[in-house]
C-alpha cells in the first residue's frame, strides 16, 4: 500500500533495474567507443567480430525486399503497409510550419524549420529484428525532409536481412543497411568508419550497451546529437477495479518479453485487481515463447496499491514512464492530470501494442525517467529551427538607442556602437 511507505521505501519501489547504470558496463562501452573512434574501419571490424562474430556488411535492400514479398504472407505484408501508411500520415501532418512575427513596426522575426543533413538509425536486431522501429524512425525523418539516412542493425546468424526488416526499409526508401550492432555500431555512426560516414544525429532504441554508447558519443567533443535516452522498455499500467485482469496481465507481459532489463508496474486502487494480476502474471509469463526474458524482467516488476486514481497519477508523474496505460473507466479525465510520460494509452481498449506498431506515433520514447523533460521521436526530432530577422532602416534607427543602452548595461561597448551605427547610417 503506497500510503504506508515512507519516502525511502517509495523511492525504492520506483527504482529502475540496477544494470541500467552498471559502472562496469559504462567502462566497457568507453573502451569500445574509443577503439572505433581512434582505429576506424579496422577497429570496427575487430570489435564486431569479437562481439558478434561477424564483420560489418552493407546489405542491399531491393533484392531482400523482393524476396520478402515472396516469402511473407500477404496478410503480413498488408499489415506492414498499413503501419507504414499510418505512421507516414501522422508525421506528415505533424510537420511544423515556418512563422513570421512583427515584434516592432518594421522588424520581422521569422522561425524557419530545416531538416538535419545526416541521420543515423540504430535498429535492434539479431534474434528479434524490430522492423517496426525502422518504420518509426525513417518515416518521420522522410516527412521532415532528411535525405541522407544510414541504418545499422545487428547481424543475423544466417546472414542477410530479415525479410520484414527489408520490406520496411523498402517502404521507407532505404537502399542498403549495415549489419553491425552494439556500441561499436553507435561509435561508427558517431565518428565514421570506412564507408560508414559520421552523422549529425543518432536515433533509435537499444539495450543498455547501446543507450550508454549513445550517451557517451553525444558527450564527446564534436560528437553527434542523439534523439533521447531510449534504453530498456518500461510500462506502467494504471487500472481501476473495472479493468479486466487478463488484459492488464497481457499488457504487462507484452513489455516484460522485450528485454531482461525491462520493467513493468501496475498501479491500482483495487485490491481485487492487484491480487488477480499478481496470480496471473507469472503463470502467463511462463507460457510465452520468450519466457526466460519475461521471467528475468518480472524480477523488477511492481504492483502498487493506492488510495485512489489521483494518487496513482501522482506516482506516474514521479516515475515518468516510457509507456503509460490508463485502463480506467474515464481515461480522458485522468489524462488531464498526466504530465510525465513518453506515450499514453487512454482507456481500456487502447493497447500499448497498437502504439508499438500501427497507431501512427513513433514508439521510440524516453526511458529511465527522461520523460520528465524529453519527448518521443517525431518529425521535429529530424529538424532544427533557426530564426531570421529582417528590419527596415527606419526601424533600425528607432531601435538603435535602446539596444545600445542594453548593451552598455552589460558592459559591451562594441555591441552598443554596432547598434548606433545603424542610426547614424539612416541619419546620413
Amino acid at each position: 500500500m503506497w500510503a504506508e511507505l515512507d519516502a525511502a521505501a517509495r523511492e525504492q519501489a520506483l527504482r529502475r533495474p540496477e544494470q541500467r547504470s552498471d559502472p562496469a558496463l559504462s567502462e566497457a562501452v568507453r573502451g569500445i567507443v574509443a577503439r572505433v573512434r581512434d582505429g576506424g574501419w579496422p577497429a570496427l571490424v575487430a570489435e564486431a567480430q569479437r562481439i558478434d562474430k561477424f564483420a560489418p556488411r552493407l546489405e542491399p535492400v531491393a533484392p531482400a525486399a523482393a524476396n520478402a514479398r515472396q516469402v511473407l504472407a500477404a496478410e503480413d505484408i498488408a499489415a506492414i503497409e498499413l503501419a507504414a501508411r499510418n505512421i507516414a500520415l501522422f508525421h506528415e501532418r505533424s510537420r511544423p510550419t515556418d512563422l513570421a512575427v512583427e515584434t516592432f513596426p518594421g522588424l520581422v522575426v521569422r522561425k524557419l524549420w530545416r531538416p538535419i543533413d545526416r541521420i543515423g538509425f540504430y535498429v535492434p536486431g539479431g534474434a528479434t529484428p524490430l522492423f517496426s522501429t525502422l518504420l518509426m524512425l525513417a518515416l518521420p525523418a522522410r516527412a521532415a525532409g532528411v535525405a541522407d539516412l544510414t541504418v545499422v542493425t545487428p547481424p543475423r546468424a544466417e546472414g542477410g536481412l530479415d525479410p520484414a526488416l527489408a520490406l520496411a526499409a523498402d517502404l521507407c526508401g532505404i537502399d542498403a543497411i549495415w549489419t553491425v550492432g552494439g556500441a561499436q555500431a553507435v561509435a561508427a555512426l558517431a565518428f565514421g568508419a570506412g564507408e560508414i560516414q559520421g552523422v549529425d544525429k543518432i536515433c533509435g532504441p537499444g539495450n543498455a550497451w547501446v543507450a550508454e554508447a549513445k550517451a557517451q558519443v553525444a558527450a564527446a567533443p564534436g560528437g553527434p546529437a542523439i534523439d533521447l535516452p531510449a534504453g530498456p522498455s518500461e510500462l506502467m499500467v494504471i487500472a481501476d477495479g473495472g479493468a479486466n485482469a487478463a488484459t492488464v496481465t497481457a499488457d504487462l507481459l507484452s513489455q516484460a518479453e522485450h528485454d531482461p532489463s525491462a520493467q513493468v508496474l501496475l498501479v491500482t486502487d483495487s485490491l481485487t485487481l492487484a491480487a488477480a494480476v499478481a496470480r496471473d502474471v507469472r503463470v502467463q509469463g511462463e507460457r510465452l515463447p520468450r519466457a526466460d526474458c519475461a521471467r528475468e524482467a518480472l524480477r523488477s516488476a511492481r504492483i502498487i496499491l493506492t488510495a485512489n486514481l489521483a494518487q496513482a497519477v501522482a506516482i506516474a508523474n514521479e516515475y515518468a514512464p516510457e509507456h503509460l496505460s490508463l485502463a480506467v473507466r474515464d481515461g480522458d479525465a485522468l489524462l488531464q492530470q498526466v504530465r510525465n510520460a513518453g506515450a499514453v494509452f487512454v482507456g481500456r481498449a487502447a493497447a500499448e501494442t497498437f502504439g508499438d506498431y500501427l497507431a501512427g506515433s513513433s514508439h521510440v520514447l524516453p526511458t529511465d525517467g527522461a520523460a520528465r523533460a524529453w519527448s518521443g521521436i517525431s518529425v521535429h526530432s529530424f529538424m532544427k529551427a533557426m530564426t531570421a530577422q529582417s528590419i527596415t532602416p527606419e526601424a533600425a534607427a528607432a531601435l538603435a538607442e535602446p539596444a545600445a543602452r542594453l548593451a552598455r548595461l552589460e558592459g559591451l561597448e562594441g555591441h552598443a556602437r554596432a547598434a548606433e551605427a545603424r542610426a547614424m547610417r539612416v541619419l546620413a
